[in-house]
């Protein structure tokens, strides 16, 4: 079934139809409604394209992530996952695209092709070039993270400064004298990647205020690097009771590296960060740690969009969510002697 015939059997014109479903311009409320009896008795549904062409729109967003030749972390399939699930709850679709290292011709196609009504972008770095191209061609976007200067932009971060902040107030508060922080690649904090420099930021003002001795060592985001990062730590820094870490990662050879050294956790040695929730239940013993909400990121990321979308004179809004620290298994009381 058509628009056609949908006009033929509602007596009016093909335009008219398509007024009436897209609202571009006033149809009175007997036609609309003459319309959508026959809509409602044939069963029809204007396809995507159709209702595309009929609003000028594509229907479809682009979600911009890291390139393919790296692997994806828990956390980072969340956010992709929950932006394509809330899009589709619209009715719309999802176009990913990577950027960075060969791909910036791709992402450049996003940006001057018209072929995506909005973009979200993933993993920010605090001077994000491609937050200053999307600005300057006025195309509609909001970005998981932010920049360091974020203005008039539209955005979504977990506060990763607060938050670690947090477990190094709650490791002071079980007696440990002695901390580290396993963050990221040395090549993402060289970049400026926000995550990681807020949370070391967050970690050293905390520890500076509890009078903790605080050690930060960068890991390459695979287990192997958890493994040899954990055994450097043991090597350089004896003392070292307790790790925060937001490299999930790594978090698989950080626990090898405890058992081939005979720590028991938490009797030996305590383990707290920001993760996904995934991760923190998997991990043995379960980890205490701050739980990144990337359904309700991801949700909020696309309802941001939409709005932007719709009213691009609306004013710029934003969202840092703190998310509770969930007390599980991982944290105890600094080891004696």
């Amino acid at each position: 079934m058509n628009i056609g015939e949908i006009a033929r059997r509602a007596g009016v014109s093909r335009s008219t139809v398509s007024y009436a479903l897209s609202g571009k311009r006033p149809v009175s409320a007997a036609t609309v409604q003459r319309i959508n009896d026959v809509i409602a008795e044939l069963g029809y549904r204007p396809n995507a394209s159709a209702r595309a062409l009929a609003e000028g729109r594509t229907r479809t967003l682009a979600l911009v992530v890291p390139p393919a030749s790296r692997r994806l972390t828990d956390v980072q399939l969340g956010f992709v996952g929950s932006v394509v699930d809330a899009a589709a709850a619209h009715d719309l679709d999802v176009l990913l695209s990577p950027s960075g290292g060969d791909h910036d011709r791709s992402f450049e196609r996003i940006v001057t092709g018209r072929r995506v009504d909005g973009v979200i972008l993933m993993e920010i770095l605090l001077e994000d070039p491609r937050v200053d191209r999307l600005s300057r061609a006025s195309v509609p976007f909001v970005t998981i993270g932010h920049v360091e200067h974020p203005g008039a932009s539209w955005w979504v971060d977990v506060d990763y400064s607060g938050l670690i902040t947090r477990c190094v107030h709650h490791l002071a508060d079980l007696g440990h004298e002695e901390v580290v922080l396993i963050n990221r690649s040395a090549e993402l904090v060289a970049a400026g990647y926000g995550p990681a420099l807020r949370s070391a930021t967050g970690f050293l003002s905390a520890a500076e205020q509890r009078g903790l001795t605080a050690r930060t060592v960068c890991c390459a985001d695979e287990a192997a690097a958890g493994l040899a990062c954990f055994e450097q730590i043991r090597t350089q820094w004896p003392a070292v009771t307790a790790a925060v870490t937001i490299n999930e990662a790594a978090l698989p050879g950080v626990q090898r590296a405890l058992h081939k050294a005979g720590l028991e956790v938490p009797r030996d040695f305590s383990l707290t960060g920001v993760i996904a929730e995934r991760l923190a239940e998997d991990f043995h013993p379960p980890l205490t740690a701050a739980d990144v909400p990337a359904v309700e990121l991801g949700r909020l990321a696309v309802d941001l969009l939409l709005a932007q979308i719709a009213d691009p004179e609306a004013t710029p809004r934003n969202a840092l969510l703190e998310p509770p620290i969930s007390l599980r298994s991982s944290t105890g009381a600094r080891p004696r002697g």
